[in-house]
């Protein structure tokens, strides 16, 4: 999908669902890695992952969650993630609350076990287990893999 089927998409899209036209700009953003798009207030333009077009029913949650925010904040409603215009909205039009784990997006966790009770314990960064005791039994704790 290039940008100008995608800006396309987002037209139609909005006028199928919300019945509101889509009057600004939609591109594919390179940098986006954890999210999968996000909408500027300052210019309303519409920023999305490529990484998510392959799954076309998630790609339509994710278009639908900005256009949420897109038409929520042009006419001066809730537009934030806490606000309940916004929650209402998403229920109502089927947009998604969130973006799902892409494959690969992983992370990889440390396991630290202890010698007396075996508690595992998982971390996302590396530590020094000669530093630290479980906290359960205050057995030694070792590395144990990633």
């Amino acid at each position: 999908m290039t940008n100008e089927q995608l800006q396309q998409y987002v037209e139609q899209l909005s006028l199928d669902v919300f019945a509101l036209p889509f009057r600004h700009k939609a591109v594919f953003n390179g940098r986006l890695r954890t999210t999968g798009g996000r909408y500027f207030l300052t210019d309303h333009h519409l920023d999305f992952n490529r990484r998510y077009v392959t799954d076309i029913k998630t790609f339509r949650g994710i278009v639908i969650h900005e256009l949420c925010h897109y038409h929520l904040h042009l006419t001066g409603r809730g537009h934030r993630h806490q606000d309940q215009d916004f929650k209402d909205w998403l229920l109502r039009y089927g947009g998604l609350r969130y973006s799902p784990r892409l494959e690969g997006d992983e992370k990889k966790l440390h396991q630290y076990e202890c010698h007396k009770c075996g508690t595992l314990y998982r971390r996302k960064r590396k530590m020094n287990p000669e530093k630290y005791r479980c906290g359960k039994c205050r057995g030694k704790i070792f590395y144990k893999s990633s």
